[in-house]
Order: C-alpha cells, then structure tokens, then sequence
C-alpha cells in the first residue's frame, strides 16, 4: 500500500468476528522492537490480523513527532506481514485519545473483536491516558514486557485495580475472544530497542 494511500484511504470493510489487535503509537521511528511484539501478538493472543495504529501526536509526550508521511513510510518499510496493517484511523478518523479512537472503531465494526495492545512500560503509567478505566471496560488489552519494564507494569495502579481480571500468560489465547474487563500479560524475549534511543542517538531525526 502506498504511504497516501494509508494515510487518505476510507477504512476497510472487515468480515465480521474478526479478531483484530490494534498497536497504538507515534511510531517514531519504527523499529524491531514493535515488529517483534506484533509476530508474538499475532501468535499468543490469536489475532487474525494486528493494526498499527500510527499516531499524529501522543498527548502524553512533550516532543512534536516526525511528519506523518515518513513515519508511515518507515513503518511499511520495517512491518511487513500478510496479517499487519499499516494505518493512520487516528487521522481519518479524527480522534485524538485512545479511548475516542476505540469507540470510534466499535462503532463502525461492531461485529469485530478489538484487542487492545500496548508494552509493558505503557501499562506503568496506563492511568495517566484519558478514560483509561473505559478502555480496559471495552475491550480485553494485552500487555507485552519489554525488558527492564516487568516489575513497574506488575506493580502499577492499572494492574491493582484489575488484578482479578487478569489472565495467566498459559491462557493468553483466551484473551482475543473474552468479555471486557480482561487482560493478559505475556514475557517475551525482546528486542532492547526504543525509540528515545534512536532519536538520541542521531539515526532518525537527521535524515528529516
């Protein structure tokens, strides 16, 4: 698919019952570290296919992000996979938090199963995002640890609060299907990859 074409296309029709997983992110830059948790998202949670949601902005962080257009580029260029899907909804679609995004999605697919996913150092300070409660109440998330990040998300307000919702790693196969409030927290020999390294270290910004 073409960078315009992911970027301005209308969203695709989806068969209904379709297990998606969505990958949300500024994607800058993209790296082998999300290609890795999407091959094992795909694979322990069940997915039929796995969106990379690429964001215009993350609230949250304080730094504009690169252009659209290059971060969508460089995310074809890195993923790809007969089941993953590069897409710009959030900019379609006008949303600009997660939560809006998720309803947005639900209300135009309502007979898909969305899964959300996110690593584990994203779990760490989950109650920080805006409506975070909702999004756990409306779809099952699937937490994926990346080195050094266990013990924060294992510990964090989310995963307290949650606790008896939480599947064990043995069932992670279960979550795609299952009634909201569920997650699953899967360990998975990663790639020690970041994006803040690769800005910082010069190999992303300078070819803006």
């Amino acid at each position: 698919m073409c960078i315009k074409a992911a970027m301005t296309r209308s969203l695709p029709n989806i068969p209904q019952g379709l297990r998606v997983g969505l990958l949300g992110g500024s994607f800058d830059p993209p790296h082998q570290g999300h290609v890795a948790i999407t091959k094992a998202a795909l694979q322990r949670f069940d997915l039929d296919q796995l969106w990379w949601l690429v964001s215009p902005g993350n609230p949250l962080k304080g730094h504009a992000p690169a252009k659209m257009a290059r971060r969508i580029k460089a995310a074809q260029e890195i993923m790809q996979h007969p089941k993953v899907r590069i897409s710009a909804a959030e900019l379609q679609l006008g949303t600009r938090y997660t939560a809006e995004t998720l309803a947005a999605l639900i209300r135009r697919y309502p007979q898909v199963r969305f899964t959300w996913l996110m690593g584990a150092d994203n779990l760490a300070h989950f109650h920080r995002w805006k409506d975070w409660r909702h999004i756990m109440e409306t779809v099952p998330v699937g937490v994926i640890a990346r080195p050094g990040d266990r013990i924060a998300a294992r510990l964090s307000p989310a995963a307290k609060i949650y606790r008896s919702s939480m599947l064990r790693g043995g069932q992670s196969r279960l979550l795609s299907g299952a009634a909201a409030p569920r997650w699953c927290f899967i360990n998975l020999p990663m790639v020690d990859e970041s994006s803040s390294r690769i800005r910082s270290a010069g190999e992303w910004r300078v070819a803006e």
